[in-house]
C-alpha cells in the first residue's frame, strides 16, 4: 500500500501497490525454457528413431504413456476435484453453533479468498502425480491389451500362465490405483464437510448432514469394495508368493490362506453394501459393525488361522505336508528357467593318469584355451594399440573362426577410440566432437598358441589391418567406448577432418577421411542443430563451422544403450561381444525376456546371480542390474553395425510367450529367425548371463525328489574363483571340447561345482560339471541341433576330486611348481595365475591354468611363460601344455607335439602387417652363456645368486642415477632367470625319469 494526498479532503488515503512483473516474467520464463528443453528432447528423440528406423517404437511406448498419464491424472484430478466440490456446495447454509466450529471459523476465513486456487491446484497436483505414476505402467497396459497363452497351467486354479504373466500384474495395479483415487477423494471430501460443518466430530446427535452422510458413505463403500477385489486376487498372488519355505502356495496356503481370502472378499462385499444402506438410512452403526467384523476376521480368519494351521499341522510332519507343493515348486522352476531337458550323467572320475589315456581326447586337449581374455589386454595394448589415443577392453572376448579349413577358439577385440589418451593440450571440442571419431580395426589372436616369447599369437591386427579374416569396413564408429557424440560428414569434394588411421609415410603422419555412412540424424537444418544444442547444453553445436549441410550427428553410441533404446521390453546380456561378420565388424548382445510371475517358480535374483570375480573387477563386463525374476528366455539376439550403428533384432526362441506378446505391440522391431545370415549364425553364442542364472538354479533344483529337496542335503553351489582376490563365484568359461556323451568336440560354455556348506563344513570338492553347447550355428545359417542343450556331470558321493580351490592350493603348495614360480618372481616380475580351466577328459578331470610373467615397468605386459595341469593326485609343470601333460601321463599323453593345433604348440606365427614392436617386458636375447657348473643343482644355485648380485647392482645404479650401469645390470638380471629356468627344468626332468 503507498499513501497519496485527496486535494478535496486535504489528507493522505491508501492507494493499493501496482504488483511487480519481475514475479510474473520469471515464471512464464522458468516454464518457457522447462517446455524448450522438453521438446528439445522428444525432437530429437524423434529424429533418433527414425534414423536408426525405430520410430514405432518411441511413437507406440510415447502415445501409451501419453494415454496413461492423462487417463491416471484426469481419474486422479476429477475424483479429488468432485469431492471438493461437492462437499464446498453441499455445505450448510448455516454452520452449527458448537466450540468446535467457532474454533474452525478463523480456517474458513484464511481459505476462503484462496478457495478457487485449492479447488483446481490439488487436484491438478495429485493429477500430475498420478499420472505419472500411470504412464510408468505401460509395459503392463501393451502386454495385457497383446497378451498370448502359454498353453501351460498352473496346477491350484488350473489357469493359463499368461494370466498371471499379463492379466494379473494389470489388475494388480488397477486396483491400487483405484484404491489411491477413493482414499485421496474420500480424505479431500471429508476435510472438506469438517471445514464447512457438514461433519462433525465432537457434536451430540446427528453428526453429519444428510449430504456428508451419502457422499462419504459411498465412497465408504467403494473402498470395501475395492478391499474385498483385493482379497480375491490375492487368492492368485498366493501361488507367486515368495514368503514362505520355496515360491508358491504350501500347504498353509491352500488350506487356509486362500480359503481364509476368499471369506475375507465376501465379507468385504457386505461391508460394502452396508456402507450404500447407509446412503439411505443415515445409521452408521451397522456398516461400523460390519466393519468390526470385517478387521476381526482379517485378523483371525487371514492371520491367526494360517499361523495355527502352519504351527500345529505343517511344523510337525513338515516334510511330508509339503512334499506336494516342493515337487509343484521343482516342475515349475526348471520349466521357467529352461532346465527341464538337462542330461544328467553319472560320471566316475579316475584319479591315477594313464599314458595315452588322452587319446581319445586328443581333439578337446587340441583346443584347450591357454590365453587367458581376462588378463592379456595389456598385451594387446602394448603389441597393437598403435597409438595412445586408442584402446582395448580390460577383459576380451572369445569368439571361433574358421582359418584355412579349421575353426579356432580365438580372443578378439576391437581396437576403439579412447580419448583418454590424448594429452591435455589436444583436448579441444573439435578434437572431441569432429577429429578423433572412430576406432580402427579387429584383433585376433589363437586361444590355445603364443610366440616363444610369450606373447599372443596374432592373426589379425595392424593399422591398416591385415590378416586372415577379410574386413571392408574396419572403422568402428559405434563401440562401448565411443565419445558421448560426434559430428561426422561433409560435402562432396571437402577436405576430410576426420582422423582415420595414423601413417608415417601420409604427409601429417596421418590419413584422414569423411564419414560416408548413415548413423545419426542430419545436422544441416538450423533447427536441428538448436535442438541438439539445447539437448547436449552445448552452442558450439549452434556456432562452430565444423557443422555443415551434411553433418550427422552420432550419440547413444554404445552397443548396450542402442539396443536398450529400441527394445526397452528386453533385459540385455551383461557382455557385448564383437565380431567380422560379412566384411565388417557388428557387436552382438543378447536380450532376454522376463518374469517374476510365473507360478510356483522360484523368484532368484537375477542381479546377484550374474556376479562373479569377472564382473566385479572388470568394467567390460558387467552383472544385470537388480531384479527378481522367475521366468527368463533368450529370445531375442541383436546385433549393432560398429560403422552405421544400425541395429537389428532377431527373434531367437519364436515360441516364447512374452517375445510374442511384445511382436504384436511392436510387429516391425523383430526380425524372424530366418533372416539371420550364416556368417553370422557362426559367430552367435549360448549366453553368460543365462547360463550363470541356470547353473545356480540348477545346484538345487536338479534335486527332483521332494524329500531330498526339503532336507537340502544334496545341495551344491559354484565354487569362488580360485585365481582371483575377490570372494566371488568362478566365471564361466568357453571352451571347445567334447563331453563324455558328445560324438565329437563343439564350443560349449562350462562351470563346476562344489557341495554347499558354510563355515568350517566347507569342502572344495568337485561335485558336478556343467556345460551347455554354445555353438548356434554354421555358417549355412543351420541352427545347430545340440545348441542350448544343458549337460551335466555328477561324481559319485563317494569319490573325492578336487576342486578348483583345492587344486590351485596345491598348485601354490608344490615344491617344484613354487621354486619354479620364485624364480619367474626375480627381479620384481610378477607371476600372474590365469584362468582355471576344468575339462572332463582321459576318464577323470583335468584342470589346465596358464602361468603369466609380467615385469616391473609402465609398458610392461603379461607373457605366457608355464602351463600347470592336474590330474589326480599328479601336477605337471612346464614351459607347453604338451610338455606339461607327458609330465601327468607318463610321457604318452596321446597328443602329437608340435602340430599347429595341439596344446600348447608354440608354432610362430609372423607378425601381421603394422604390428607393433615388442614393448618393454620382453626379455632380451640370452647374450654370454653363464658360468660352467658340476651339475643342474650347482648351476640352479649360481644363476640364483648371478641374479640376485644384478638386482643389488641395479638398485645401486638407480640410487647414483647412473642409468647405463642399471640397464647392463638388468641384462644381466634376464641372463640368470634363463640360465636359472633351464637347470630348473632339468632339475624336473631328470626327477620325472627317476
Amino acid at each position: 500500500m503507498t499513501f497519496s494526498s485527496d486535494p478535496r479532503a486535504g489528507r493522505p488515503v491508501l492507494q493499493p501497490r501496482r504488483r511487480g512483473v519481475l514475479v510474473p516474467t520469471l515464471v512464464v520464463l522458468g516454464v518457457l525454457v522447462v517446455g524448450l528443453a522438453l521438446f528439445a528432447e522428444i525432437w530429437t528423440e524423434v529424429l533418433w528413431f527414425n534414423q536408426v528406423g525405430f520410430g514405432s517404437v518411441y511413437r507406440t511406448r510415447l502415445l501409451t504413456q501419453v494415454l496413461l498419464f492423462l487417463l491416471g491424472a484426469g481419474l486422479m484430478a476429477g475424483a479429488v476435484a468432485a469431492s471438493l466440490s461437492y462437499a464446498y456446495r453441499s455445505r450448510p447454509v448455516y454452520a452449527p453453533v458448537s466450540p468446535e466450529q467457532q474454533s474452525l471459523d478463523r480456517y474458513r476465513e484464511s481459505l476462503e479468498p484462496l478457495r478457487r486456487v485449492v479447488l483446481v491446484a490439488l487436484p491438478a497436483a495429485l493429477g500430475m502425480f498420478a499420472g505419472s505414476a500411470a504412464s510408468q505402467q505401460w509395459e503392463t497396459v501393451l502386454l495385457w491389451l497383446n497378451r498370448v497363452p502359454f498353453n501351460e497351467f498352473d496346477p491350484q486354479f488350473d489357469l493359463d500362465v499368461g494370466f498371471y504373466v499379463f492379466t494379473l500384474p494389470l489388475l494388480r495395479f488397477v486396483l491400487g490405483f483405484l484404491t489411491a483415487v477413493v482414499v485421496l477423494a474420500g480424505l479431500a471430501g471429508a476435510a472438506t464437510h469438517y471445514l464447512y460443518g457438514g461433519l462433525r466430530l465432537q457434536s451430540r446427535g446427528e453428526r453429519t448432514t444428510q449430504a456428508a452422510r451419502v457422499h462419504l458413505a459411498l465412497l465408504a463403500g467403494l473402498l470395501v469394495l475395492l478391499q474385498a477385489g483385493s482379497y480375491w486376487l490375492d487368492r492368485y498372488s498366493e501361488v507367486v508368493d515368495d514368503s514362505g519355505l520355496f515360491t508358491g502356495a504350501g500347504y498353509t496356503g491352500v488350506n487356509a490362506v486362500i480359503p481364509a481370502r476368499t471369506i475375507l472378499a465376501g465379507i468385504a462385499v457386505i461391508c460394502a453394501l452396508l456402507f450404500l444402506a447407509t446412503a439411505f438410512t443415515g445409521s452408521w452403526r451397522v456398516p461400523a459393525v460390519g466393519v468390526a467384523l470385517l478387521v476381526v476376521s482379517a485378523i483371525a480368519i487371514g492371520g491367526i488361522y494360517p499361523a495355527v494351521v502352519q504351527r500345529f499341522q505343517v511344523q510337525p510332519s513338515e516334510q511330508s505336508r509339503e512334499a506336494p507343493y516342493i515337487e509343484r515348486n521343482i516342475e515349475a522352476t526348471r520349466a521357467a528357467f529352461g532346465l527341464e531337458n538337462v542330461e544328467e550323467t553319472s560320471y566316475t572320475a579316475q584319479e591315477q593318469a594313464e599314458a595315452g589315456a588322452l587319446r581319445e581326447d586328443a581333439d578337446t586337449t587340441a583346443s584347450i584355451r591357454l590365453l587367458d581374455p581376462s588378463i592379456v589386454s595389456p598385451a594387446f595394448r602394448q603389441l597393437q594399440q598403435g597409438r595412445q589415443y586408442y584402446g582395448f577392453p580390460d577383459t576380451l572376448d572369445v569368439d571361433r573362426y574358421t582359418i584355412g579349413d579349421e575353426t579356432r577358439d580365438a580372443v578378439v577385440a576391437v581396437r576403439e577410440l579412447d580419448l583418454d589418451g590424448l594429452a591435455d593440450n589436444a583436448r579441444s571440442w573439435i578434437n572431441d566432437h569432429t577429429v578423433y571419431t572412430h576406432g580402427f580395426g579387429v584383433v585376433a589372436a589363437y586361444g590355445n598358441q603364443r610366440t616363444p616369447s610369450g606373447e599372443p599369437a596374432f592373426f589379425q591386427g595392424g593399422i591398416p589391418t591385415t590378416g586372415e579374416l577379410e574386413i571392408e569396413q574396419p572403422r568402428v564408429y559405434f563401440g562401448e567406448r565411443s565419445p558421448s557424440f560426434s559430428i561426422v560428414g561433409a560435402p562432396e569434394g571437402a577436405p576430410p577432418r576426420e582422423l582415420d588411421y595414423p601413417d608415417d609415410e601420409a604427409p601429417n603422419g596421418q590419413r584422414n577421411t569423411t564419414y560416408t555412412g548413415d548413423g545419426g540424424p542430419r545436422m544441416g537444418d538450423p533447427f536441428n542443430r538448436l535442438m541438439y544444442a539445447i539437448k547436449f547444453r552445448d552452442q558450439n553445436i549452434l556456432l562452430s563451422d565444423a557443422v555443415n549441410s551434411e553433418s550427422q550427428i552420432l550419440y547413444d553410441r554404445t552397443p548396450r544403450d542402442r539396443v536398450e533404446k529400441v527394445a526397452p521390453f528386453l533385459t540385455l546380456d551383461g557382455n557385448t561381444y564383437p565380431a567380422v561378420v560379412g566384411g565388417r565388424i557388428v557387436w552382438i548382445i543378447d536380450g532376454y525376456t522376463t518374469s517374476d510371475q510365473y507360478p510356483y517358480s522360484s523368484l532368484e535374483p537375477l542381479g546377484e546371480l550374474t556376479i562373479d570375480s569377472l564382473t566385479a573387477t572388470s568394467q567390460s563386463v558387467v552383472a544385470l542390474r537388480p531384479m527378481e525374476v522367475n521366468y527368463i528366455r533368450n529370445s531375442v539376439k541383436a546385433t549393432v553395425d560398429a560403422y552405421d550403428g544400425s541395429v537389428t533384432l532377431y527373434a531367437w526362441d519364436e515360441e516364447d510367450p512374452v517375445l510374442r506378446a511384445w511382436r504384436k505391440v511392436f510387429p516391425d522391431a523383430v526380425q524372424p529367425m530366418s533372416a539371420i545370415d550364416g556368417e553370422l549364425m557362426s559367430h552367435l553364442r549360448y549366453p553368460e548371463d543365462l547360463f550363470k542364472v541356470q547353473r545356480t538354479v540348477l545346484s538345487s533344483y536338479r534335486v527332483q525328489d521332494p524329500a531330498a529337496f526339503y532336507s537340502e542335503q544334496d545341495f551344491w553351489r559354484v565354487p569362488n574363483d580360485p585365481t582371483s582376490s575377490e570372494e566371488e563365484p568362478q566365471p564361466p568359461y568357453y571352451l571347445t571340447l567334447q563331453m563324455p556323451t558328445q560324438d565329437e568336440p563343439a564350443f560349449s560354455l562350462t562351470s563346476t561345482y562344489i557341495p554347499r556348506a558354510t563355515g568350517q563344513n566347507v569342502r572344495n570338492v568337485l561335485t558336478g560339471f556343467l556345460a551347455v553347447d554354445a555353438e548356434a550355428g554354421n555358417a549355412d545359417g543351420e541352427r545347430r541341433e545340440g545348441y542350448g542343450q544343458l549337460r551335466l556331470l555328477t561324481l559319485p558321493r563317494s569319490s573325492v576330486v578336487n576342486g578348483p580351490g583345492q587344486v590351485q592350493n596345491d598348485f601354490n603348495s608344490n615344491p617344484n611348481v613354487s621354486q619354479s614360480l620364485n624364480v619367474l618372481r626375480l627381479g620384481e616380475s610378477q607371476v600372474i595365475s590365469g584362468n582355471l580351466l576344468t575339462l572332463p577328459v582321459g576318464g577323470g578331470m583335468l584342470y589346465v591354468q596358464p602361468v603369466y610373467v609380467q615385469s616391473a615397468g609402465e609398458t610392461s605386459y603379461p607373457l605366457l611363460r608355464r602351463v600347470l595341469v592336474s590330474f589326480g593326485d599328479e601336477i605337471g609343470f612346464a614351459d607347453t601344455l604338451d610338455a606339461a601333460l607327458d609330465q601327468v601321463f607318463g610321457g604318452d599323453s596321446g597328443a602329437e607335439a608340435g602340430d599347429a593345433g595341439t596344446p600348447g604348440g608354440e608354432e610362430v606365427v609372423p607378425p601381421v602387417e603394422g604390428e607393433q614392436p615388442p614393448a618393454d617386458g620382453e626379455q632380451p636375447p640370452p647374450t654370454e652363456p653363464g658360468p660352467p657348473a658340476a651339475d643342474a643343482q650347482a648351476r640352479l644355485q649360481d644363476a640364483l645368486n648371478r641374479a640376485n648380485q644384478a638386482i643389488q647392482d641395479g638398485q645401486a645404479a638407480l640410487a647414483e642415477s647412473d642409468f647405463a650401469a642399471y640397464g647392463e645390470a638388468q641384462e644381466r638380471l634376464q641372463q640368470a632367470i634363463q640360465d636359472a629356468l633351464a637347470a630348473e627344468a632339468e632339475l624336473r626332468a631328470q626327477s620325472s625319469q627317476g
